[in-house]
């Protein structure tokens, strides 16, 4: 029997190259979930959520294909369990969503301005990151597993819609399968081509390109990296990946663990992972473009107050994307894309959370003028 194992630098790479992919583009189309938000909402502009909307669409056809094709199984993902923890999911989310208002953008803007020379940037990349692996071990960690995480429900299936619908109405899973992801992709498609500044060239290229980098990030753990049988356990391992399984574009939780790799590079345990390698891709990919473009330039706080909203906002970002199991990317568009109920939860939580902040900001704006 062949034992030898994908290689997990191979892994790291193709995470990076996707995340250079997605930095390039989304720094040159300006791709940005918090802005696509405020266009909604201060302008009733929906050209960017638009964009957004057609990355999830190709996401979630693309997944769909794969799945058809026997090549990935996103049921074997973090996003797909049985177990819905509803109130992390809102709440999470309704928290990244006030953190990202709050910090000008959420993970993968911060990112992405970070290669074009925003030094705000890489203040919310520090203490985001903190705030992360405190909520995954440190002190938060132990509120949210105290409290918010003990109020779930027990599915007897998977949360996907597919599942949740065949195990309601009593059909056949894999015939819904067949149907309702590319039935839910065709809708959003026509949504998002319905309107004609949508099809203008950088929101089909942000949309499209964005989507497929989600959909290579799939291939890449679930299907380079899969091994059914682990010569050392005999069970079936996801190599490179640290939730060690399958995952696609996430950005919370490497945030956490590109600062532990920092800070323990000397512990031959600690590795370049897909998703640290994928953080590490949009920031070189942005560079990439700001350089090509002419636009890179420096950027830092006008005063005092703006630094203390960017730490507040990264503060809860950090927090809400750890208990959420992700943010606008890793929720809104990797666990979208596998249509889990948990992740539609967070999507909607984080566009609430951001426009009621946004709704505030601009109610005190009136009452100061």
């Amino acid at each position: 029997m062949d034992t030898a194992l994908p290689s997990a630098t191979l892994i790291a790479w193709l995470g990076f190259g996707p995340g250079a992919v997605f930095g390039f583009v989304g720094n040159k189309t300006n791709f940005c979930t918090m802005g696509a938000i405020s266009d909604v909402v201060n302008m009733g502009n929906w050209t960017r959520m638009r964009m957004w909307l057609l990355a999830i669409a190709v996401a979630i056809l693309g997944v769909w294909a794969m799945q058809r094709a026997g090549l990935v199984d996103t049921r074997k993902s973090i996003y797909t369990g049985t177990n819905l923890m509803w109130l992390s999911n809102i709440v999470g989310g309704l928290l990244f969503g006030v953190g990202m208002t709050l910090a000008s953008g959420c993970t993968s803007k911060a990112l992405i301005r970070l290669g074009g020379g925003n030094l705000k940037s890489l203040v919310v990349f520090v203490v985001l990151g903190i705030s992360a692996y405190m909520t995954l071990k440190g002190v938060f960690g132990v509120w949210r597993v105290n409290t918010l995480d003990l109020v779930s429900t027990k599915l007897a299936t998977s949360q996907d819609l597919p599942a949740l619908l065949a195990g309601a109405f009593g059909f056949e899973r894999a015939g819904i399968e067949g149907w309702l992801p590319p039935a839910i992709g065709a809708l959003l498609l026509a949504f998002v081509l319905a309107n004609r500044e949508a099809r203008g060239a950088d929101p089909l290229l942000g949309g499209i390109v964005i989507g497929l980098t989600a959909v290579g990030g799939w291939y890449a753990t679930g299907h380079v990296g899969f091994v059914a049988e682990h010569p050392d356990t005999l069970q079936e391992a996801f190599i490179g990946t640290n939730s060690n399984r399958a995952e696609s574009l996430s950005l919370v939780a490497p945030y956490a663990f590109t600062l532990e790799l920092l800070m323990f590079w000397s512990d031959t345990s600690k590795h370049v992972s897909f998703g640290i390698a994928t953080a590490l891709g949009i920031v070189a990919g942005s560079l990439a473009w700001a350089l090509a473009s002419r636009t890179w330039r420096e950027e830092s706080f006008p005063d005092a107050t703006d630094l203390k909203r960017h730490i507040v906002g990264a503060i809860l970002m950090g927090f809400g994307g750890i208990t959420a199991l992700g943010c606008t990317i890793g929720q809104g568009l990797s666990g979208v894309s596998t249509l889990a109920l948990g992740s539609i939860v967070t999507f909607l939580s984080i566009c609430a959370g951001a426009a009621l902040t946004m709704k505030l900001d601009y109610w005190r704006l009136m009452r100061a003028a």
